[in-house]
Parts: structure tokens; C-alpha cells; sequence
């Protein structure tokens, strides 16, 4: 076994960052400035577009502040050069940086900070080239999801990326922590197909697979990219796929026996055939009579086939759905996407190119669980007893099974793969502020509730789902015992390697928030 060295660095257990002065704030901008080209967008407070550049990319209401006084500039980085003079001049004046490609980070935290610091924003960066001949594709950090997947469409109608199913998702965060979508049955996760990247190092340069090394290679794969430096772009394989594809979505109230076909569907989804995928929606709707609520569970399925194969699969492994063939759907793969995207039937694909205009318009808290063996029927209406005292709230059960049984657990930082029968992702919305505090306490309650049917030793949880009640440490300051807590959970055996990687690429532990990996030597 190995034995844990705490570096010189770390010995005191708590790493405090340098605190930036009225000096240091002065001179960042005049650093930034020097070192970019004056057309470069530096915006400030007194910016009258500051805010409304915050705004654009934070996607939850209840971490969105575009007046902490904290945040000192948004820098819209266009060139490769300007995030390493963001970094270079961040590290001189001792500012701490959030890097945001997408804004989707479920506590904010790719955009809040207690201390001063400077939102490095992505999303300029979105280029994307695809290798149709070698499957392969790069990828900028700051590309969305449905820009990623247009562009393969465009170039081919047999390829695909096994991304996420949210089409505003930026590419840099969600590949970064592992990337979960609906063909991970078949071919698992966004990491497992990472063939090299891009990044700026904490000294500033830009570094490939070859001048990393595959340390940092294997870390930024699952590990999260903003531990270690600032992801520019990944080069990812593509997968193939049928011209034609079929999806359905079934919808069973309790009252229609929800509570029987789910816990079915739990003995069967992560052992049907790998290229279907079925997920399973528990959420608030409203009851038979007037104001009253229910919970329904959706049934979203994904079949690399026919309908009338589909059909017989589900017919024979999950009859008490019920599927109707009016149900299926074939169609290509771009038009799945729209489908999981919840866009109506039909909707023009050029709506996956759609990126946010406006501030975000609820609040919301998400968490996450991994299942190892089925939850008895008492425990779903224990479940759905604590959901209905929700006003808005719905769970995704993602199967698991297939390729993800046979992927080790550290062939990529992303550890959450064999002996999973599926991930439960918790997500609550609410649009009024006073609502808050009621919210996000019944979210405790729900989880209290689940604890007994899930994971354990660690409670596992998912980097991509990030929730702070896992474990946090302020925003100036990293606890080494307080980072193995939630690090523990996210990362499971993989942590003592991270931390190891850390240290040797980011000894000083410039690149830190709240959730991020401490620098720890391992011998």
C-alpha cells in the first residue's frame, strides 16, 4: 500500500492563498492589458455590459451575483494567447481565476468566489474541426454540445460523440468531468474517448498529450480540467451509429402503476442489450383532481435500431410499460438529440446552435447517487412521499451496464463504472428567492431519505452533478482533509493519484475553488 506524503506545501494541512491587495488588484489589469491586444474584451465593473456578460453564461439563479464586488473583470479570452496572459497576470498579483465555458456548473462555482478573482470566459473559443476519414474531431472548450453534434451531422450521418443530451453544455467542463450521455451503454463516457487536448499550465504554456505527459493526461480526464490548468480544446474519437435510430417516451402516473413498472425496470435496464439505453424520469405532476399533485415517471428510451426490434425488446423484457408502436420514433441521430433535448417532433435541427441571451430564470439545486442493487418498492414510495413536497422536482434514473462493466476504474480520473446499475440525478427548480431556504432543506431531506438504498463508504456522488453539501472549502483556503471528503466521493480510489498529479503540475496550488484537488505527493 502506498504511503501518503503530505508535501511541504500542504503540511499544515490548510493551504492558504496569497490575498490579493489594493496593489495587487491595481496592477492585474494593466498586466492584462500590456500582455493582450487592445481590442481584446476586458470587461469591468464599470463596463456597461459587465453585467449582462456575467449574466449571459450563469445558469442558476441562486448563485448568480453579477455585484460581488470580488469579481474584479471578465475576460472573454478569442485567442489561446489571452488565457495564458489571464494566468501569467493572475498569478503575479495573486488573483484567483473561475474558469466558465458553458456556465452550467451546478453551484456556481465557475463563476462565484469569496475572494477577488477574474471569470476567465470560454465560450469565444468554440472552433471544431471534424476528420471524417479518421473518426476523429478537436474540439474548442468553449463549443457547446449542440454545435458539436451539428457539425458531425453536417460531415457525416453514421458518426457521433457520446456527449451529454443538454445542447448548451460547453464541451471544456463537461468532457473535463467525465460526460455522461445516452450512448454510454454502448461505448461509455465523453473521457473514454479523449485521444489528446489542449491546455495552459499554471507557468502559462501551452501543452499537448506528448509535453504533458499521460499523468495529466489520465487527471484531466474525469478529474475536472480546473485543477490542473485551463482546458483549450480536446481531440475526441467519434463513434458509429445507424443511418436511422428509434426513441419513445412513455409516461406512467402512480395511479397507472409507476411504482411497479420502475421497480421492473430496475431488475432489467442495465442488462438490455448495450445499444439501448432507457432511462427512467421521476417527477411532479398534477393529480386527477384540481390541486392535487402525483408524481409520473417518464420512460426515455434510445435504441441504435428499428422500431419493430425495439419493440420486441421492451415488449419481452419491460411488458408493463405497455409500449405502443405509435410510441417509436426512427430517426437520424442529429434528430435524437432534439428529442432528448426536448424539442418538439420536427424542430429544426439549427435550434442545437441556439446559445443563451439573456440572465438565468430560476433558481435550482441539483445532487447526485449511484445505485448498486435495487431500491424495494417501500423505499420508492418513501421517495415519492418526500417528492411530493416539492413543488418542482424530478429525478433522472441513468442505467448503467454494457461497455461501463467492462472499462476499468482507473483507465481515466472518472471511477463510478463497474457495479453500478444506475445514477440517480436529484434537480430542483423554484423562481422565487424566498423559496430558497425551503428548497434546498427538503433537497437534504430527499437525500436523507435515499441514503439507505444507495451507495456507501463513500456515498458516491458525480463531478459533473456538483453539490457543495458533499464537502467544500472556502474560496481562499484548501483543507486537505476536507478536499479527501468530497474528493473521496467524486473520485473513489482515483484521489490518491489526482492529488499525487497535482502536486507535481501545481505545487503552489494556484489553480484552487472550492471543490478543487490539493496538491499531495504520494510515495
Amino acid at each position: 500500500m502506498k504511503v501518503v506524503i503530505v508535501s511541504i506545501l500542504v503540511l499544515l494541512v490548510l493551504v492558504s492563498y496569497a490575498k490579493a491587495t489594493t496593489q495587487n488588484v491595481e496592477t492585474f489589469l494593466p498586466c492584462l492589458r500590456f500582455r493582450t491586444n487592445p481590442e481584446h474584451p476586458i470587461y469591468t465593473p464599470d463596463n456597461p455590459t459587465f453585467v449582462s456578460t456575467y449574466l449571459s453564461y450563469t445558469k442558476n439563479k441562486r448563485c448568480s451575483n453579477p455585484n460581488n464586488t470580488n469579481l474584479l473583470a471578465i475576460v472573454a479570452a478569442t485567442h489561446e494567447s489571452h488565457v495564458q496572459a489571464t494566468l501569467v497576470c493572475a498569478k503575479i498579483n495573486g488573483i484567483q481565476i473561475r474558469i466558465r465555458s458553458g456556465g452550467h456548473d451546478y453551484e456556481g462555482l465557475s463563476y462565484i468566489s469569496s475572494v477577488p478573482f477574474v471569470i476567465l470566459d470560454m465560450n469565444n473559443l468554440r472552433s471544431i474541426t471534424v476528420d471524417v476519414p479518421n473518426k476523429k474531431a478537436w474540439v474548442e472548450a468553449g463549443a457547446t454540445l449542440g454545435e458539436l453534434y451539428t457539425k458531425i451531422s453536417e460531415a457525416s450521418k453514421t458518426l457521433a460523440f457520446p456527449g451529454g443530451t443538454c445542447p448548451t453544455l460547453g464541451a471544456g467542463g463537461h468532457i473535463a468531468g467525465g460526460g455522461y450521455g445516452n450512448l454510454i451503454r454502448k461505448y461509455g463516457i465523453s473521457v473514454d474517448h479523449v485521444v489528446d487536448a489542449k491546455l495552459v499550465d499554471v507557468n502559462g504554456n501551452i501543452l499537448d498529450r506528448s509535453s504533458m505527459g499521460e499523468d495529466l493526461f489520465w487527471a484531466i480526464r474525469g478529474g475536472g480540467g480546473a485543477s490542473f490548468g485551463v482546458i483549450l480544446s480536446w481531440k475526441i474519437n467519434l463513434v458509429e451509429v445507424p443511418e436511422i435510430l428509434t426513441v419513445f417516451k412513455v409516461n406512467k402516473t402512480l395511479e397507472q402503476g409507476a411504482t411497479d413498472v420502475l421497480y421492473n425496470w430496475q431488475l432489467v435496464s442495465s442488462k438490455l442489450p448495450p445499444e439501448l439505453f432507457l432511462r427512467a424520469m421521476p417527477q411532479i405532476t398534477k393529480g386527477a383532481k384540481s390541486g392535487e399533485k402525483t408524481i409520473a415517471v417518464k420512460f426515455y428510451a434510445q435504441f441504435l435500431g428499428s422500431a419493430e426490434t425495439l419493440m420486441e425488446i421492451i415488449n419481452k423484457k419491460l411488458p408493463g410499460l405497455g409500449l405502443k408502436h405509435e410510441d417509436c420514433h426512427e430517426m437520424s441521430w442529429i434528430n435524437t438529440t432534439l428529442f432528448w433535448g426536448n424539442f418538439p417532433i420536427g424542430t429544426p435541427a439549427s435550434v442545437l446552435l441556439d446559445r443563451p441571451t439573456g440572465p438565468p430564470g430560476a433558481f435550482s439545486k441539483g445532487k447526485s447517487d449511484y445505485v448498486k442493487k435495487t431500491i424495494p418498492k417501500e423505499g420508492m414510495e418513501k421517495l415519492w412521499k418526500t417528492m411530493l413536497k416539492f413543488n418542482n422536482l424530478w429525478m433522472q434514473w441513468n442505467p448503467y451496464g454494457g461497455v461501463m462493466d467492462e472499462i476499468p476504474s482507473d483507465a481515466t480520473a472518472f471511477p463510478h463504472r463497474k457495479g453500478n446499475l444506475f445514477k440517480i440525478q436529484y434537480f430542483a427548480l423554484w423562481t422565487d428567492a424566498n423559496a430558497t431556504s425551503l428548497n434546498l432543506g427538503l433537497m437534504k431531506e430527499l437525500y436523507e431519505v435515499a441514503e439507505p438504498y444507495v451507495s456507501s463508504n463513500p456515498r458516491e456522488a458525480f463531478l459533473n452533478y456538483r453539490d457543495n453539501d458533499v464537502g467544500s472549502n472556502p474560496s481562499g483556503e484548501t483543507s486537505v482533509e476536507e478536499a479527501k471528503i468530497y474528493g473521496t466521493k467524486y473520485f473513489l480510489g482515483n484521489l490518491e493519484r489526482l492529488m499525487d498529479v497535482k502536486a507535481k503540475y501545481d505545487p503552489e496550488n494556484f489553480f484552487r475553488y472550492e471543490q478543487s484537488i490539493p496538491p499531495v505527493l504520494a510515495m
